[in-house]
């Protein structure tokens, strides 16, 4: 092997690592979150981290067949996102309040 493919090689292994410490710490956040909300956020760090996880194989293994299926998880991750963040503005909306009136108005 010559010197830029060991470099390559040790940078690929380190990103790798990096992953894997991180994924652990995202299960940590998903499993102790405090709020739904930090449980949300930590599934959406976690189709990030498989994407790069992707990403990484592929450039170990020089092969592009990963990146189709990383365009769709990031797809789906955006989308996921999208509909718990309406379920949870959906569920914290404030109660409505009467005016003298008698019509609904917004807190």
């Amino acid at each position: 092997m010559s010197g830029p493919d060991t470099v390559d090689r040790v940078l690929l292994t380190a990103a790798v690592v990096v992953l894997v410490v991180a994924g652990a710490l995202l299960l940590v956040r998903i499993w102790r979150g405090p709020s739904m909300l930090d449980r949300a956020i930590a599934l959406d760090v976690c189709a990030a981290l498989i994407i790069a996880g992707l990403g990484a194989k592929s450039a170990i293994a020089l092969d592009s067949f990963y990146f189709p299926v990383m365009l769709v998880l990031a797809f789906l991750g955006f989308t996921g996102s999208v509909g718990i963040a309406r379920f949870i503005a959906v569920r914290d909306r404030p109660l409505s309040r009467r005016n003298p009136a008698g019509k609904d108005e917004p807190r």
